[in-house]
């Protein structure tokens, strides 16, 4: 059954209302009918099996049926702030992280980031409504949740320097930091060192491509981050946050199935 997500504001009692770039995929792409049965989500964790009453160019009508108590989120909240990358690597670590589970994506800006931008000082990302690749970033998160068959769709926010990650990093259980230069404490070790029960939110921060700086790492430990190693290999910055992603799923949350 092909899933959508629908804003809360087009589903009305027993109707809902699809339109924009999904009208054209349902009748052009998946050739879908009236009649034909479909899962709606209501873009806040509610699902719905549905049926499509009227399909044109510029709408689907949907008759929800029943509500469908299906969850497919993790029992654990999976923050990632992911040092800015260059070119479009952002939109695979987007795209897999969302696979994944991930709760939320935050760019944060790192002494080493390197990163071409119409503003002369990241600052300006607050003072505009809109950065430019987030409405990029949000559809790639989308379609991803589509495919993984997500509950929930992530939000991807605007890029945060680093001294505000420090802040944002203080309202998490658990703070996990890959570094290249840390050595003999894992996932593993880390793992047994905490108490599970107690873990609901985790914050993975990943470096951008040069890495973090020795300095950067010493604040990081001063607001108790885990610094660990992913292994002898050293990932690439796009790699690194899924990598990290899977294994703390795995250890904490749903990855693998259940026992």
């Amino acid at each position: 059954m092909h899933k959508f997500f629908v804003p809360k504001n087009n589903i009305d009692g027993d109707n809902a209302v699809i339109d924009g770039e999904d009208v054209k995929h349902i009748y052009r792409v998946l050739r879908l009918q009236i009649g034909d049965k479909v899962s709606v989500n209501n873009c806040e964790g509610k699902e719905y099996v549905g049926e499509i009453t009227f399909i044109d160019k510029k709408v689907v009508n949907i008759n929800l049926l029943e509500e469908n108590p299906i969850n497919n989120e993790s029992p654990i909240e999976v923050y990632l702030f992911q040092g800015m990358p260059k070119s479009t690597k952002m939109d695979l670590i987007v795209q897999k992280n969302t696979e994944l589970g991930v709760k939320a994506i935050t760019p944060i800006i790192t002494e080493r980031v390197v990163v071409k931008t119409d503003f002369k000082d990241f600052k300006d990302f607050k003072k505009v409504e809109e950065f430019k690749k987030l409405d990029r970033w949000n559809r790639i998160a989308l379609e991803a949740a589509k495919q993984s068959k997500r509950s929930l769709v992530p939000q991807i926010n605007v890029p945060i320097e680093f001294v505000e990650l420090l802040e944002e990093l203080k309202n998490m259980d658990l703070v996990v930091v890959p570094y290249e230069n840390e050595e003999g404490y894992g996932i593993k070790k880390l793992v047994q060192n905490i108490e599970k029960k107690h873990i609901n939110k985790v914050a993975i921060v990943i470096g951008p491509e040069g890495g973090f700086e020795e300095s950067e790492i010493l604040k990081l430990k001063e607001i108790e981050a885990n610094i660990v190693t992913l292994g002898p290999r050293i990932l690439r910055t796009e790699t690194a946050g899924f990598t990290c992603l899977s294994l703390i799923m795995y250890e904490l949350g749903d990855l693998g199935g259940v026992v």
